[in-house]
């Protein structure tokens, strides 16, 4: 598995070293990145390491393969603004829904109020009644954006004549598939937030009446 870059004209390739092999038997690396955990003081770290290498020839320097890329900045930006987007779409259709039903309900949320419902407990009717299909859309969603992501990036790097490794195509985890899954369900609040402000301001009489 291969992967070329448009670094150095597009003449870099990362590849797995037994794929040389046969070429050239006595493949020797010339350079390794190294992953500090969090909270490293990078300086520092490449300071300490450097007086270690000074006897063998070798430096070590701060950066990596993502250093100065100015193109994964623009990316990861247009990636955070469609996601908002798409949050935002997301959420209207969530309040035009829950408006409309709210709308429908609301002789049956003044019959509510005249027996004592308090605003506190006329917003929690409204928002847990998209609960239920905010996590639906989280557990169907997640897999099939999952799946959706597996197909489309090979196949644009196979457009282009590249084959993406495993580790660019596998980027999510556990934990973050849930916290994805958990998304569907705040989107789903965040639309009903405005049709539950409306039902618990609306007065019990102007309710009752309304047909």
């Amino acid at each position: 598995m291969r992967s070329s870059t448009p670094r150095n004209g597009g003449m870099q390739v990362f590849t797995d070293s037994s794929t040389l092999t046969a070429a050239h038997p006595d493949l020797t690396e010339t350079s390794h990145h190294v992953a500090v955990t969090s909270g490293t003081d990078v300086t520092g770290y490449v300071d300490a390491l450097n007086r270690d290498l000074a006897p063998l020839g070798a430096t070590a320097r701060a950066g990596g393969l993502n250093a100065g890329g100015d193109m994964v900045v623009t990316l990861n930006v247009l990636s955070a603004i469609l996601t908002l987007m798409l949050v935002g779409v997301a959420a209207l259709g969530v309040l035009n829904g829950v408006l409309l039903d709210t709308r429908e309900r609301v002789r049956e949320i003044g019959v509510h109020k005249a027996l004592g419902m308090t605003p506190r407990q006329t917003d929690a009717m409204v928002l847990t009644s998209v609960v239920v299909t905010g996590l639906a859309a989280g557990a169907l969603g997640v897999p099939l954006g999952v799946a959706l992501h597996g197909w489309v990036l090979p196949a644009m790097g196979d457009s282009v004549g590249l084959r993406l490794p495993g580790s660019v195509i596998a980027v999510y985890h556990g934990a973050e598939l849930l916290s994805l899954t958990l998304g569907g369900l705040l989107i789903a609040t965040l639309g009903a937030l405005l049709p539950a402000g409306w039902a618990a301001r609306a007065r019990t009489a102007t309710a009752l009446r309304t047909e």
